[in-house]
């Protein structure tokens, strides 16, 4: 009885596979063996099927007609990965080890050494390394059952264990709950891709072992298969670690770490351009002094004081204007040297893009901005004006402010572009309508306030919510990308659309000038990035290669690469003129949302939606540093002109500046023995009342710029 029932389960596996070759082979294979059998009756049954062959293929069967073997399976596996590490402490113990794997002279000598190395083990991840096989098995369970079409058995299964992964995976259950029908397996981009991908995970070799030992022991099929089909080991000797010393131990989606590793071996050139004003500023010995550059700074700062005199009676004028030079200037009253120029000592790279001729007059006025640049590092930090959008009724998508602080720009819901002059709204008589003006910073700009004549400049002719706006260089353009899919040029000079570029299928979600103007790049819903030029309506490059939306682009200081931060929780480094991706960032556990690049062009700064920042090395494609503090999505990054400092504005409320030079040059091995964390490495948070941080942005003065909607619920 039982060799027909192995027969039936091995030819209904055949023919749901689709194996009607392998189908028709097996069974005349089975007709020849019963014709033998009924010649030679003394022939024995059991000689012709392994009975743990057949205890395996009738258990895959029943396996892949009950549903409740997906539970059961996985509640099984739940229950020994939770019980591993008192597993792992007594078989650690029977072997006769100590927590530094020598072997003890007594296996049951002395209490105390089993109490010395039960504490140890307690910290160690053994556990946390199997708690990531469970989070793929959880998931490919779930969908397993769904794609059979058992949609109330996998809505119960997925609700019996979500519990379980909800502190390090929030993000993803949501949209896996959302998996009602197998259509949606194939139409819901982040399940196809989960079901199309292997999981890449590392794992010691001793919690290896441990695993295939307990799937053998168990004859668990329904996991072991889920196991084979969906998960990659990447078994390496030595300890277990916790999930959070790797941010690389578990891809999901997106490339994995051994292909990002063969695109990362390209070539790139990080440096500077050949000819660009900060080296012809060098070459000529055009630098000031740092008591020069105070003095350029508070000169600066005398637009903004008389702002915020207009707006406060002039009351706080010059104390701000003394709190400016005392911030340049060190404890003992005298000018802070740089520790060093990063920018000065970049290498020279030529441009691959045909690059516009500035005005004369335009580069002498960046040139002396240039020279009255404030040296900025851990003990001198910048001067911040923080600009504050009131009563946007939540319709605020995004804001972008000019190279000189002079135009704030506002992106809304209602498909307008709205900008503001901030040497006209200075001279508006405000006093009357600044209704919760006690409620801002004293440094805060007041945006869209009523005082009879509109104080900005109305730009209409998007259908759809604008969701990203950026200035020119010269501050004369700007650009806005909507979700009605395509890209609008601005004349801030004429107040009028000049250009409507169309290429994307979906919603752009940004748009970036390049460092010298003329080019922009745009991503988009549609999973590209594009390069595009100003006299061109149809795109020059098509970046493709992401697995979900393209968030956010960067330029590269030299204009020959841009960067692409995506929900597939990657970033890419382009060739613009190749449009070829030359290099992978792997360690976001959420979607990428701001990028930065340094001055010198060898490093870039991501931001996440769980509030994380990581450095880049460019020339390698490694971290250099994560750097962990804010509560929220981080939305917009800035590096001071010079390199030393970067800058990170979070829907949390706060502006953090970070250490960037004692960051990258500290290896993590000292880190972790000095005791230092990531944490540490903010010199100073700036926290508004109630203001989510959309932008940020340097003057080439190394004046700091932010600006963002109060939030009547904060």
């Amino acid at each position: 009885m039982e060799e027909e029932e192995i027969e039936k389960a091995v030819i209904a596996y055949l023919k749901k596979k689709g194996f009607k070759h392998t189908e028709q082979a097996f069974q005349e294979e089975q007709r020849k063996h019963q014709n033998q059998q009924t010649k030679n009756s003394s022939s024995s049954i059991s000689s012709s099927t392994d009975p743990d062959i057949a205890k395996q293929i009738l258990s895959f069967s029943e396996s892949e007609n009950i549903p409740a073997r997906y539970h059961e399976g996985y509640g099984k596996f739940r229950t020994w990965v939770y019980g591993s590490l008192d597993l792992y402490r007594w078989e650690r113990r029977q072997l006769g080890y100590m927590p530094d794997g020598r072997t003890m002279l007594g296996l049951y000598s002395c209490n105390w050494e089993f109490h010395t190395w039960r504490n140890h083990y307690k910290h160690t991840g053994l556990s946390h390394e199997l708690l990531r096989v469970l989070y793929p098995v959880f998931i490919h369970c779930f969908m397993d059952l769904v794609a059979k079409g058992h949609i109330q058995e996998a809505r119960n299964f997925f609700s019996s264990f979500r519990h379980d992964h909800e502190a390090l995976h929030s993000r993803d259950l949501p949209k896996l709950e959302g998996v009602l029908s197998p259509s949606h397996l194939e139409e819901m981009e982040f399940a196809h891709s989960l079901r199309q991908s292997k999981v890449n995970i590392k794992i010691c070799q001793y919690s290896y072992e441990l695993l295939l030992q307990y799937l053998h022991k168990t004859q668990s099929i329904t996991v072991l298969g889920v196991i084979n089909e969906h998960i990659n080991f990447q078994v390496s000797p030595g300890q277990p670690t916790s999930i959070s010393d790797d941010s690389e131990v578990m891809t999901l989606i997106g490339s994995s770490q051994d292909d990002a590793n063969q695109i990362n071996q390209k070539e790139i050139h990080w440096g500077l351009l050949e000819g660009s004003l900060e080296e012809r500023l060098e070459k000529a010995g055009g630098l000031l002094s740092d008591s020069e550059k105070a003095e350029g700074e508070a000169k600066e700062g005398d637009t903004e004081e008389n702002k915020k005199r207009s707006a406060e009676g002039g009351k706080q004028g010059s104390s701000i204007k003394k709190l400016k030079k005392d911030k340049v200037l060190g404890a003992a009253g005298k000018p802070v040297r740089s520790e060093g120029n990063a920018v000065s000592m970049a290498p020279r790279v030529k441009p691959e893009l045909a690059l516009p001729v500035m005005p004369t007059e335009v580069e002498q006025s960046i040139l002396e901005d240039l020279r009255n640049r404030v040296q900025l590092s851990s003990t001198a930090l910048p001067s911040v004006s923080f600009y504050t959008f009131l009563n946007t009724h939540n319709g605020l998508n995004c804001a972008s402010i000019s190279h000189d602080g002079s135009l704030v720009a506002g992106g809304f819901s209602d498909s307008s572009l709205k900008m503001w002059d901030m040497s006209k709204l200075g001279q508006q008589n405000v006093t009357s309508s600044m209704q919760g003006d006690n409620d801002l910073a004293p440094t805060e700009q007041i945006l869209g306030t009523s005082g009879g004549k509109r104080s900005y400049t109305l730009f209409q002719g998007h259908s759809g919510p604008v969701y990203s706006a950026t200035f020119s260089p010269l501050g004369d353009f700007i650009l806005s990308s909507s979700a009605d899919s395509t890209i609008r040029l601005w004349s801030t000079k004429l107040n009028a659309n000049l250009v409507c570029y169309k290429g994307h299928n979906y919603p752009v979600w940004d748009v970036q000038f390049s460092p010298v103007g003329h080019y922009f790049a745009s991503s988009s819903h549609d999973r590209t990035a594009r390069i595009w030029s100003m006299d061109r309506i149809q795109p020059l490059r098509i970046m493709a290669g992401h697995l979900s939306d393209v968030d956010c682009v960067e330029w590269h200081i030299n204009c020959n690469y841009i960067a692409t931060g995506s929900s597939d929780k990657t970033v890419r480094l382009w060739d613009v003129q190749s449009g070829e991706c030359v290099r992978i960032f792997i360690g976001h556990r959420s979607m990428v949302l701001s990028l930065a690049m340094s001055p010198d062009g060898q490093y870039m700064a991501s931001g996440d939606e769980d509030g994380t920042i990581m450095m880049w090395d460019l020339s390698s494609g490694r971290c250099v540093m994560p750097l962990m503090g804010h509560m929220s999505c981080v939305w917009s990054l800035a590096f001071s002109c010079e390199g030393s400092l970067l800058a990170s504005g979070s829907a949390d409320c706060t502006v953090k500046l970070w250490d960037v030079t004692t960051s990258t040059k500290m290896p993590k091995s000292d880190e972790s023995k000095s005791g230092n964390t990531g944490r540490l490495r903010s010199l100073k948070t700036l926290a508004t009342k109630s203001t989510p941080v959309y932008s940020l942005r340097f003057s080439r003065r190394n004046l700091l710029f932010a600006a963002g909607a109060l939030s009547r619920s904060g």
